[in-house]
């Protein structure tokens, strides 16, 4: 069989869904009969694969006019046409074209001009197409992605809790994007972001309870997931499985195993996933990590995280549920129990409970201050060791207190906050290294060499290092490198860089997925309260099936991960 010379496909978009329309193709060269071509869609309820068989006439400049997605809405979150013998491959949301041995891959998000001679160039093959006719940009807005916020409480704006002030990371997101759709489980959550995009915007965002009316829209791009922590990973996997770009809120997950499935629907998809991990994108903390590479403390030998302990609680009564939170959506995949809350002078929703803001301090939940703060400087900890690709092979809880009473790893009593209020534990990695969680101390993060120490926090760099700066400056380039060699940029502006580019961010799921291993693998151990070994390459726990067992958890029937 010859192979087809030139290949020309257009992609003609005659409704409101840009990737639904007809795709012309045309060859200069004689295709041998039969030639098979056909679409895939795969259905974002039931992921089943729809194949359409086609044929194409056996003569040099023949067309064939493919209607890839008639207006009975299948959902795809995947398209790809195939042409025999030569290979072209169209793959709606993360465009892959393949002519040949010839690769280019762009996205939804590249600018139309760029795309097309990019193609042409790099393939042979021009390509006119609606499926990328909302370029990322700033300057109009059909150039915009559309976003959908899953989870609107305080880490995604104050104001949307009845809270005053602008504490949150949902008001950064209309700099890049129009935000098109809201959803929380609390209905008075969801009416207040909507109007707080209405302010924004000027545009009214549709409020849903469901994050599955997010995920079936064909219209959004970009989700940002603000949930609690044990939704993370079911949402951010089914929103990349359905063709979108997910800018997820730290922890990314609540187990190890999330982790690993993220990383691999991550790998499968070629989505783009930021974390919230954005002191990745600070200064402070980008200049400890420069020194240290560039030998300014020595050999690096160990670091210490101090992140604060746990809140403790009093007895919590079961009590029904407000009238605007929806109890079984808000626990989704996690077991199904009592609601219970106490008013009191406590914490921004005035009172102690197993929902909103203190589900940090639930176990069934979150893994309290080992993934709240943990999450962030044992993220940052893991970056300066160069152990993104790894983790420690021992973890010892030198010692822990709980609120509560624990039987083989799990709380006895239900009816208070159960996460860990003080802790000292050690990790171990195979080359020597040590890292240190703690409770107490000042917040923050102690690197220690072998010739000085810098410690790093929010609020202060420090050390002699440090004051050697102004007469020894970095390199010029030096923060940049660890940058992944990228000018520096706030963390929401380098996740939609990455969009457009479809280049990895900063805070990517793989390294993340790393260093909060590490953070889960001292819950464990200090649960258990024993030393955990661990097998890095394997990602799995040695010589003790008990603690094994809670690297995963069972998800509550009909909230299970599909992958």
């Amino acid at each position: 069989m010859s192979s087809l010379a030139v290949i020309n496909m257009v992609l003609e978009s005659g409704t409101e869904y840009p990737w639904i329309g007809t795709i012309t193709l045309s060859t200069t060269a004689p295709v041998p009969t039969p030639v098979c071509l056909w679409s895939e869609a795969r259905s974002k309820s039931n992921r089943l694969p729809v194949r359409r068989e086609l044929t194409m006439a056996s003569q040099v400049g023949s067309r064939k006019r493919v209607l890839l997605f008639p207006s009975n809405r299948g959902n795809p979150d995947r398209t790809e046409c195939y042409f025999n013998p030569s290979t072209v491959t169209l793959t709606l949301h993360r465009t892959t074209i393949r002519y040949g041995a010839t690769e280019m891959t762009t996205s939804r998000y590249l600018n139309r001009r760029d795309f097309i001679k990019k193609t042409s160039v790099s393939a042979g093959v021009a390509i006119g197409t609606g499926l990328v006719g909302r370029a990322f940009g700033f300057s109009s807005a059909n150039d915009r992605p559309r976003i959908a916020a899953i989870g609107t409480g305080s880490r995604w704006d104050h104001r949307a809790t009845g809270l005053t002030g602008t504490y949150g990371s949902g008001k950064e997101f209309p700099k890049y994007g129009d935000v098109i759709a809201v959803c929380d489980a609390d209905s008075d959550r969801r009416e207040r972001a909507a109007a707080l995009v209405k302010d924004w915007s000027g545009t009214a965002a549709e409020a849903v309870a469901d994050y599955r009316a997010i995920i079936d829209r064909d219209d959004i791009d970009i989700v940002h997931i603000s949930t609690p922590d044990h939704w993370h990973a079911k949402i951010a996997i089914e929103a990349m499985l359905a063709g979108k770009d997910v800018y997820c809120e730290k922890p990314m997950t609540l187990t190890i195993a999330e982790g690993q499935q993220m990383s691999e629907v991550c790998r499968q998809t070629g989505r783009i996933v930021q974390v919230g991990t954005q002191q990745r994108s600070s200064r402070m903390f980008l200049d400890a990590i420069a020194m240290i590479r560039d030998g300014r403390i020595g050999r690096l030998k160990h670091v210490t995280c101090s992140v604060g302990g746990a809140p403790t609680s009093p007895e919590l009564p079961v009590v029904d549920p407000p009238k605007s939170l929806d109890w079984n959506l808000w626990q989704g995949p996690t077991p199904d129990v009592k609601f219970r809350r106490k008013d009191g002078d406590f914490g921004e929703t005035q009172g102690w409970s197993r929902s909103h803001y203190e589900f940090r301090w639930w176990y069934e939940y979150s893994g309290g201050k080992l993934t709240d703060w943990g999450a962030h400087h044992v993220d940052i900890a893991t970056w300066a060791m160069d152990k993104t690709n790894t983790g420690p092979v021992r973890v010892d809880p030198v010692m822990a207190k709980h609120p509560v009473p624990f039987k083989n790893g799990y709380p006895t009593l239900d009816n208070q906050f159960n996460t860990a209020t003080e802790f000292l534990i050690n990790a171990d990695y195979a080359d020597g290294m040590q890292l240190t969680i703690r409770h107490d101390l000042d917040n923050g993060i102690l690197f220690e060499g072998t010739e000085g120490r810098i410690f790093a926090n929010r609020g202060r760099l420090s050390g002699k290092p440090v004051e050697e700066l102004v007469s020894n400056p970095l390199p010029a380039g030096a923060v940049e490198k660890v940058y992944k060699d990228r000018a520096l940029t706030d963390h929401f502006r380098n996740f939609f860089d990455a969009v457009a580019s479809r280049k990895e961010p900063v805070s990517d799921v793989f390294s993340h997925h790393r260093a909060l291993s590490t953070c889960h693998l001292a819950g464990i151990a200090i649960r258990l309260g024993r030393r955990i070994n661990w097998d890095p390459k394997l990602e799995q726990v040695t010589g003790d099936d008990e603690a094994q067992s809670f690297v995963s958890r069972d998800k509550r029937k009909g909230f299970e991960i599909e992958t």
